[in-house]
């Protein structure tokens, strides 16, 4: 049984690893447990070692590991200030049939970068059945996905991403953004001031910052399609 500090930490971990694939640093946690000193981050992972829910690896800085989560974190809400893409996914098989009245087709208009950027969204290439259950209101279409940046994220190489249409997102938001009308690439939004970063969900990529003037959000992640052949 955790502490309800010892919890929060836990989960605050798990989230940012998931958003950025790094784990926060001590200030960082500091203040989202609104804590006065770091060593009461020290004792907390100290705990949640013991207890076999985290593990620090060796010869690596800020490198933490949720081995396992409570049972409670299923439903526990993310820490204040946190939010990352819950990927609802749906693993699709060729030969599985579907109902039509429980599926829409919808456009799939070629391939998105998660990587480094590659050219803007092409027309459509092909349709896909998508079932209703991952739409909501309004349009939607769908992109294959080149590159590993979000792999963080849960969004693979070879997986085809469910976006809705619009023109405006919330910091944090993972969008199809295209770059100064060229490049089209598939990111998580951060507003800094007056500028935009896109960020990847793997270290091995960079953040990058753009002008507000030189990206335009053309929809917002809402679902995730995985095949297996």
């Amino acid at each position: 049984m955790l502490t309800r500090k010892q919890h929060e930490l836990l989960m605050f971990i798990h989230e940012r690893i998931k958003e950025t694939g790094v784990s926060p640093s001590f200030d960082e946690m500091k203040e989202a447990l609104d804590l006065a000193s770091k060593s009461g981050i020290h004792r907390l992972i100290t705990a949640l070692e013991e207890r076999g829910f985290l593990r620090r690896l060796a010869h690596r800085a800020r490198a933490l590991e949720v081995v396992k989560m409570p049972e409670q974190a299923t439903t526990a809400a993310p820490a204040q200030g946190r939010t990352a893409f819950q990927p609802q996914l749906v693993e699709a098989y060729r030969a599985m049939p579907m109902a039509a009245n429980d599926t829409r087709e919808l456009s799939i208009l070629g391939k998105i970068a998660a990587g480094t950027p590659i050219e803007a969204i092409q027309h459509e290439r092909d349709r896909m059945h998508v079932p209703e259950s991952i739409l909501g209101s309004g349009e939607h279409y769908v992109l294959e996905v080149q590159g590993d940046s979000m792999i963080h994220a849960g969004i693979l190489d070879g997986d085809f991403v469910v976006i809705r249409k619009t023109s405006t997102a919330n910091s944090g938001e993972i969008v199809v953004a295209l770059i100064m009308g060229e490049e089209a690439t598939l990111k998580r939004l951060r507003r800094k001031g007056a500028s935009i970063a896109l960020e990847a969900a793997n270290p091995a990529y960079e953040t990058r910052i753009f002008g507000p003037d030189q990206v335009q959000v053309q929809g917002k992640l809402t679902g995730l399609i995985r095949r297996y052949h």
